[in-house]
Formats: structure tokens, sequence, C-alpha cells
């Protein structure tokens, strides 16, 4: 007769693994057209919601049920430092016609004349965002092991990954430490030499950085109809509009 205790353990474990094999929100998001159609049973609003967990910084950050590979703490620290980086780009935008500017306004924030500098700021911050991505997040290489077909595959697969996985961390941390030492300091005698331009540049700095937290909601519902659209497609042949939806879904 079989050992409860063991039997218990071995269905512990069995679902363990079901749950590691199964999608999460980026692996199904990433799947090809054929495969999409097999596997891919959500609805719009499923999708939708998926898109804003993986790419909206503020639930990427904190949403801690969201299923995925990436380290939490370094999640929760991006959030922080993309803010830092709002706030830097934007001090660099002031330059002798904005404080001229500020001056001809007597000191009251120009709203108009500032978008410009907003605009430019957020695709700046939004450049380094991608960079400081690409290096601190590891859930897409992660997801290469579950590619592996043998026991010396997975473990080559292994290797691999944590060697590279190593190297990207390094250059992370330092990148991020070198960043933000050189924003601080920026940051530091930019008000102390500016004083009476510190309003207009937290204002501004809100601004760039609350249109990168809106605009996703209004983006990502155009890869969701697409998707869908292609998805329920009565003759299975709208392959070009779901990899449309892939590539603005990644943006």
């Amino acid at each position: 007769m079989a050992n409860p205790l063991t039997l218990n353990k071995e269905k512990n474990n069995e679902s363990k693994i079901n749950e590691i094999l199964e999608y999460n929100d980026n692996e199904l998001n990433s799947l090809e057209y054929e495969e999409a159609l097999i596997y891919d049973k959500r609805t719009f609003t499923q999708y939708y919601l998926s898109l804003l967990r993986i790419n909206h910084l503020l639930l990427f950050s904190f949403y801690i049920k969201n299923k995925d590979y990436n380290s939490q703490i370094i999640k929760m620290f991006l959030f922080f430092f993309f803010f830092s980086v709002h706030f830097t780009i934007n001090a660099l935008f002031f330059n002798d016609d904005t404080m001229h500017k500020i001056f001809i306004d007597e000191g009251s924030f120009n709203f108009i004349y500032q978008i410009p500098q907003i605009i430019y700021s957020s695709l700046i911050s939004g450049v380094i965002d991608v960079i400081i991505n690409y290096l601190a997040l590891s859930e897409k290489i992660i997801l290469e092991i579950k590619k592996a077909e043998t026991i010396k595959d997975l473990d080559e697969k292994v290797k691999d990954i944590f060697r590279i996985l190593k190297i990207k961390f390094a250059l992370f941390f330092v990148f991020a430490f070198v960043l933000l030492s050189m924003f601080m300091y920026y940051i530091t005698c930019f008000c102390g030499i500016y004083e009476n331009t510190q309003i207009h540049l937290i204002k501004d700095t809100l601004i760039s950085f609350g249109l990168s937290l809106i605009y996703p909601f209004g983006i990502y519902l155009v890869p969701g109809i697409f998707r869908t659209t292609a998805l329920r497609s009565e003759n299975k042949d709208k392959e070009y509009l779901y990899k449309l939806s892939k590539f603005i879904g990644d943006l």
C-alpha cells in the first residue's frame, strides 16, 4: 500500500511542475499565430490587462501577484529610477531661453511653452528606459529554460543563462549607479543655482512622468482590438493583423 505522505508529496510536486509549465502573460502574448489559435483563449479584456501588467510601469513594479520571472526588488527599484530619469532629463532642457521665459512670465508656469520640453524629455527618457530594462529584466532569457528538450540541454541552458544574467546584472548595477550619481550631482547643482525654477522643474517632471503612466491605457487598446480580431476570424487568415498587434504590444 502506498504511503499517503509520499502520494501527497508527489501530487504537490506534479502541481508545482504544471504551474511552472503553464504559460504566463508574456509567453501567451509571444505565441506565434498558429499557436495562439490553439492556446490563447483569453478575452479582449484579459489580454488588455495582461499588457498593462507587463508594460505599465506602476502595475509592473508593484503588482506582486503578476506571474513573471523578474526580480520584484529590481522592478520596484526601476519605478523610482525612471522617475529620477524624467526629473534629470527635464532639468537638462532648462536653457537660457527657458529661464528668460520664466522671467518674462514673472515666475508663472506656462504650460503651452513647456509642451515641447515635456515631449522631448519623455522621448529621451523612454530610450534610457529601454536600455535599463534590457539589462535589469530577466524573464525573457529565463523562459528559454522551458524550451529545453533533454536533461543535457537543460543543464547547458541553465549554465548559459546564469552566466548571461551575471553579466547583465553587473552591467545594470554599474550603469544605474553611475547614472544616479550623475543625476544627483547635476540636480543638486541645478537646484542650488536656479532656486526660482525648482517649482517649474517639479511640475514639468510630474507632467512628463504622469503622461508615461497614462498613455499605456490608451495605446494598448489598439493591439487588443487587432489580436482579438485576428484570433476570432472565421478563416483563421489574419496573421498580418496578429503580428501587428504583437509589434504594438511590445512598444
